[in-house]
Formats: structure tokens, C-alpha cells, sequence
């Protein structure tokens, strides 16, 4: 076994910048899948993976530190241009006040409570506000693979969101003036200079974000760029707007790409295959990044901030959070409940590490460049440079700690709100820790009866139709229902899909079913969408041209499949919806014996839905049945001698 670390070791420490490269992707997007399979926050499992290769080979090693940390910035820049690209200001209908207290007052008093905490754990006044500017950052990268699972309302989904992204590059920004104060002493004559820094930070992000956005906007509306060729356009705008904004005034590219994502997201632009386009470079710079920083960690240095760690850890969840949210948030709409999940939603993402791992070179750096010029100094100024040399070595010192610090915090927060956020939202009533609803497209009669058959089998049903009138029934018999085109904005964003699982298109649009299946797959998963069986060509044109593409359809519902027109004849000769449970003594080849002509769509087990297909093993007993059902004095003579069903009619 020591033979196998000893050569592991040596293996990988040879390893030159494109096999490294490599192997961080690959060690990447492995752990992404994983977490997936086995549901948990991908970012523990990043962290974990990371620190492990970081005990064989570490980035400084194989890239440099100029070199990683360059990579890092434009990383952390394309993550934050892909994020305010997806905020559309539409989603903030009726959240405005929230969303600008979370972003100015939230931010103010979670500063002041992490840096007290800081100071507390015995970290110097300067450092402790570097930390706090640094922790007031969330971020989309953790909080969207969070929320995926318990999915919880539009409203606070929005909030989180908003926050994550917005205060990202708040955070930075004050981690620089913070640094800035730092470099220029504790003098009085600082403050005047960071307020120009502030409007110079601020002016030089928004000129250059809106400009540059702007002159894209107005080339794709002109289409003198072609389709395929815009998202490698604004892509490499929001590269070049970072590094220029960054050159122009030190870490204000963040808030550049950030004001450019924002004005490309709001103009009425088509630019679903943009976000597409960058939502996967950010899964895969998000999972490379977290492997390569968290390989920076030294393990001694891991074990001495861990007690210290902690107990800041603590006070950010215990105190921080809590108290800038009620007290940030007073006298706005937010309900007590949603106030309770946004206390307990506050995990620390890759913003948070990449920025404390550039400012801990920056201290050194510094360093560095005072003690040179009170080299070529002379007299009182080189005595006073000198001074000043050795107390930023003083606070260089305690940076190092820093790392560790944010790394143990990272680690904390996420297994924490990832673990817990989900049945804290389910206790409130915000969320399910495990939805398993299902939204129809469409009301007809069948519709209907078979929402009712799932929601009284415990399980949460929608009801979609773009006309209210049509809804009437639906709304008769007590389910959620909504007045919107599938395909509309509204839907498309704006629904609320707290505890659905699975989308059953149904109009009698094959077309119509088949986008807005692969338009909620986004959300949903494409192994969650389904379409009614399309209705065959009436002329037979061979198959390849009466066939839909592949890319464009998604998986046929029910067992046998069953078209729109199909559905409609059955029910009109009397079939219903009916469930029934499989048992011992009733099982499913007893009911396919009585009826012979059903469609079998649901299967309710262990509070799990499943839509059924025709692939679909059906369980043979433990199981709600809900099918389509002939009228019960059409049953098949010979079978009526078998045990009776469990089942009700649903009308």
C-alpha cells in the first residue's frame, strides 16, 4: 500500500500543465455525476476530491501562481456573466423592495456581524472586515444545485437567486476598498481616496458593461453575427470587458460582466442557446475551479483553524445570517416563513474561494512592494515605509490562515443548508423535500379524473390551460389550476412548480406537446417530461420524413400510447379514470384479466409517482394503479369471477 502512495506520488508531482489539466476535468466531472446519483451537494464532493489530489499534486506546482490565478479570475468572470444573463427583472414582480434590501441593508449588517465574529476569533480589525466583505458573497453555484431537489416557491427561489448573483460582486468590490484601506494606513486622508476608488470601481463597471452590451445588442438585432456564432461572441465581450475593467481599476471586472450579463438578460433578446452555451461552461469551470483551490489547502494549516473555524462558523449561522435577514428584510412582504428559509440559506460558494486565495498573494505582494521602496528610500520616509512594511507583514501573516478558514467554512455551510435546507423548507411549507407532482398540459375530462385519482393518492397535481373557461371542471373538483399559455413567459419562468416532479403535455397540438415538454425539461429533467403517443401522418411519406427529429420529441406517456384523438373516443364511449390498489389477493394480472381494454398511466408507490410507459415494469402488488378504464358493464364476462379491485370511479 506504501508502494502504491509512493509511486501515486511520483506519477502525479511529473504530471505537466495539459495532463494535470486533464485530470482535474475528468476528476470533475466524475464527482458532478456522482453527486447527482447519490444527492448530495456537488460542491462537498468537489472539495473533498480536490483536497485528496492536492495531497499528490497541487496547481501552484504545475501552473504558477500568475498562471492559476489568471485562470481563476476569467473562470470566476464567465461563471458571473452566465448567472446575471438568467436574471430577468420580470422575475421580481412583487419582490423589488426584498431583492434591493437583500443587496444594500443585508449586505451592510452581514458585514458588520462576520466581522465581529472575525474579531472574536482573534483575527485583526483590518482582517476581520476583509473576511466579512469576502463572506457576504452566497453565490449561484452552490445555491441552484441546492435548490434543485426540494425546489421550493418561486418567490423565495427568486430571492436566493437574485442575492446570490447580485452580491457576488458586491462582496469583491468591498474586499478591495477593504484592501485598499489596508495599503493606504489608518489615517484619516484614506477615506477620501477609497470613496474616488468606489465611484471608479462603479463608473468604470457600468460604462464598459452597458457599452459593451449595448454595441452587442445592436449587431444580433442587425444579425451581423450569426446564431451560431453568439455565444462564442458575448462570451469572449465578457472576457474582454473583465480583463479591460479589471486593468482600468483593480477587481471591478467582476461587476463589469456582471452589469453586461444583466443588460444582455433584459433586452428582449433570444438568447436561450447563449445561456445554454455558458450554463455548461459554468458546471465545468465550477467543478474545476473547486478541485484546483481546494488542492491549494495545506492539511497542517487545515488542522490548526479548524476549533477556531468552528466557532466562526457558528456565529455565521447562529447570528449573522439570522439577524441581517429579519432585520434587513423588516417591514417588507417577505412572510415569516420565507424569512425562516432565506435564515437558513446562506452557503458560501466559489467567489468566496477564489477571492480570499487572490487577496492572500495580494497581502504578500504588498509586502514585497513596500519594503522595496523603503529600500530606495531614504530618512524618515524609509523609516515610516518600513514601519508601515512590517505591519502588513504583521496582517500578511494572519492571511494565511484565511484559506483554510473559507475552505472550512465552504465545506460547512454547503453540507449544512445543503443537508438541512430541504426539510426546513418542507416544515415551513415552502417546499418538498422529495417532489413527486405532476403538471398537466391541457383539461379534459381524463385530465381531470386522473388529477383527482393522484391527488387523493396523496400526490401534488397542476392543471395548465391557456383558457380559463376550460379550467371549470378542474376547478369543480378542487385542483390547483392556472390560466396561462404553456409556452408564454409566464409559464416558462414565472410558474410556480413547488413539489412537481413530472410534466404530461396533452393538448391536441402534437407540436404544442412536444416544445413544452422540451422546454420544461430544463427544469424538470428530460427523464421527467412526457408527450400524449403524436397522432400518425395521414399520408404515409416513409418514415424518416413523417417521423419527428429525435432532438425534438421526448418519451410518450402511458401504456399503451395513446393519442389525443384516442383519449377523446374512448372517453366519449364511457371509459373513466379509475384507481385501484394492487394487492396479494388482487394483483396486476388480475386486473388485466378483468379489464382488458385499459391505458395505464399512473403508478403510486411508497409516495413516488411514476409515469407509465410502455418500458415501465409495473409492480405485481403494494401499488396504486390509476388507469383509463372501459365502463364496468363492458368488463369481460369471463373475468368478473376474479376478486374484486380496490377501486373507486374518479369523475
Amino acid at each position: 500500500m506504501i508502494e502504491i502512495w509512493h509511486w501515486l506520488t511520483e506519477f502525479l508531482s511529473t504530471l505537466g500543465p495539459a495532463p494535470y489539466l486533464a485530470l482535474v476535468a475528468v476528476v470533475a466531472g466524475l464527482s458532478q455525476w456522482l453527486s447527482w446519483q447519490i444527492r448530495v451537494p456537488s460542491i462537498l464532493l468537489l472539495l473533498v476530491v480536490g483536497f485528496g489530489l492536492g495531497q499528490f499534486v497541487t496547481p501552484d506546482h504545475v501552473l504558477g501562481r500568475d498562471l492559476l490565478f489568471a485562470g481563476v479570475t476569467l473562470a470566476v468572470g464567465v461563471i458571473l456573466f452566465e448567472g446575471a444573463l438568467t436574471l430577468h427583472l420580470r422575475d421580481v414582480r412583487g419582490i423589488g423592495r426584498p431583492v434591493l434590501r437583500l443587496c444594500s441593508v443585508t449586505v451592510l449588517l452581514a458585514w458588520a456581524l462576520i466581522t465581529f465574529a472575525a474579531w472574536l476569533i482573534g483575527f485583526d480589525l483590518l482582517i476581520s472586515l476583509l473576511v466579512g466583505a469576502i463572506l457576504v458573497v452566497t453565490g449561484p453555484t452552490v445555491i441552484a444545485p441546492i435548490l434543485r431537489t426540494p425546489r421550493p416557491t418561486r418567490r423565495v427561489s427568486a430571492l436566493l437567486k437574485w442575492e446570490g448573483i447580485i452580491v457576488d460582486p458586491i462582496g469583491a468590490v468591498l474586499a478591495v476598498l477593504v484592501f485598499q484601506a489596508v495599503l493606504l494606513g489608518r489615517g484619516g486622508e484614506a477615506f477620501p481616496q477609497l470613496v474616488v476608488n468606489l465611484l471608479l470601481t462603479v463608473g468604470i463597471a457600468c460604462v464598459l458593461g452597458l457599452g459593451i452590451g449595448w454595441i452587442l445588442e445592436q449587431f444580433i438585432k442587425r444579425h451581423w453575427i450569426p446564431d451560431f456564432l453568439q455565444g462564442v461572441a458575448c462570451l469572449t465581450s465578457a472576457i474582454g470587458v473583465l480583463v479591460v475593467s479589471n486593468s482600468l481599476q483593480q477587481e471591478s471586472g467582476l461587476l463589469a460582466v456582471t452589469v453586461l450579463g444583466l443588460y444582455l438578460g433584459n433586452r428582449g433578446l433570444n438568447l436561450k442557446h447563449v445561456e445554454q452555451f455558458t450554463e455548461h461552461l459554468q458546471v465545468l469551470f465550477v467543478g474545476v475551479l473547486f478541485v484546483m483551490l481546494a488542492g491549494r489547502i495545506d492539511t497542517a494549516q487545515l488542522v490548526a483553524i479548524f476549533p477556531r473555524a468552528l466557532v466562526f462558523f457558528l456565529l455565521l449561522v447562529v447570528v449573522a445570517r439570522p439577524v441581517s435577514i429579519w432585520l434587513g428584510l423588516w417591514g417588507t412582504k417577505v412572510t415569516r416563513e420565507e424569512k425562516g428559509l432565506l435564515s437558513f440559506m446562506a452557503p458560501r460558494g466559489i467567489v468566496a474561494a477564489a477571492v480570499t486565495s487572490i487577496f492572500g498573494i495580494e497581502f504578500t505582494h504588498a509586502v514585497e512592494r513596500m519594503r522595496t521602496r523603503a529600500a530606495e528610500a531614504t530618512g524618515e520616509e524609509a523609516e515610516l515605509l518600513g514601519q508601515r512594511a512590517d505591519n502588513l507583514a504583521v496582517l500578511a501573516a494572519q492571511t494565511t490562515e484565511l484559506v483554510p478558514l473559507v475552505f472550512l467554512v465552504i465545506v460547512l455551510t454547503v453540507a449544512l443548508y445543503g443537508l438541512g435546507v430541504g426539510r426546513w423548507a418542507e416544515r415551513l411549507g415552502l417546499a418538498t423535500t422529495s417532489p413527486q407532482g405532476i403538471l398537466f398540459v391541457g383539461a379534459q375530462q381524463w385530465v381531470v379524473q386522473a388529477a383527482s385519482a393522484l391527488d387523493k393518492a396523496g400526490a401534488t397535481t397542476l392543471v395548465v390551460a391557456r383558457e380559463f373557461s376550460k379550467l371549470k371542471e378542474a376547478r369543480k373538483a378542487g385542483l390547483s389550476t392556472v390560466t396561462a399559455n404553456i409556452l408564454s413567459d409566464y409559464a416558462v419562468r414565472e410558474m410556480d412548480l413547488a413539489g412537481i416532479r413530472s410534466l404530461v403535455a396533452a393538448t391536441k397540438t402534437d407540436e404544442v406537446n412536444a416544445t413544452a415538454a422540451r422546454e420544461f425539461a430544463h427544469v424538470l429533467g428530460r427523464a421527467n417530461v412526457f408527450q400524449l403517443a403524436r397522432t400518425p401522418p395521414k399520408a404515409a411519406a416513409g418514415k424518416v420524413r413523417s417521423d419527428a427529429a429525435s432532438h425534438l420529441t421526448v418519451q410518450t406517456a402511458f401504456s399503451p400510447p395513446t393519442t389525443f384523438t384516442e383519449l377523446e373516443d374512448l372517453v366519449a364511449r364511457g371509459h373513466k379514470v379509475r384507481s385501484t390498489k394492487l394487492t396479494e389477493s388482487f394483483t396486476l394480472d388480475d386486473l388485466s384479466a378483468r379489464e382488458e381494454d385499459n391505458v395505464l398511466m399512473f403508478v403510486v408507490k411508497g409516495g413516488r409517482v411514476t409515469v407509465v410507459q410502455e418500458s415501465t415494469k409495473l409492480p405485481e402488488q403494494g401499488a396504486t394503479l390509476i388507469y383509463l378504464a372501459p365502463p364496468r358493464a363492458t368488463r369481460s364476462v369471463a373475468a368478473t369471477s376474479g376478486a374484486a379491485p380496490q377501486s373507486s370511479p374518479r369523475s
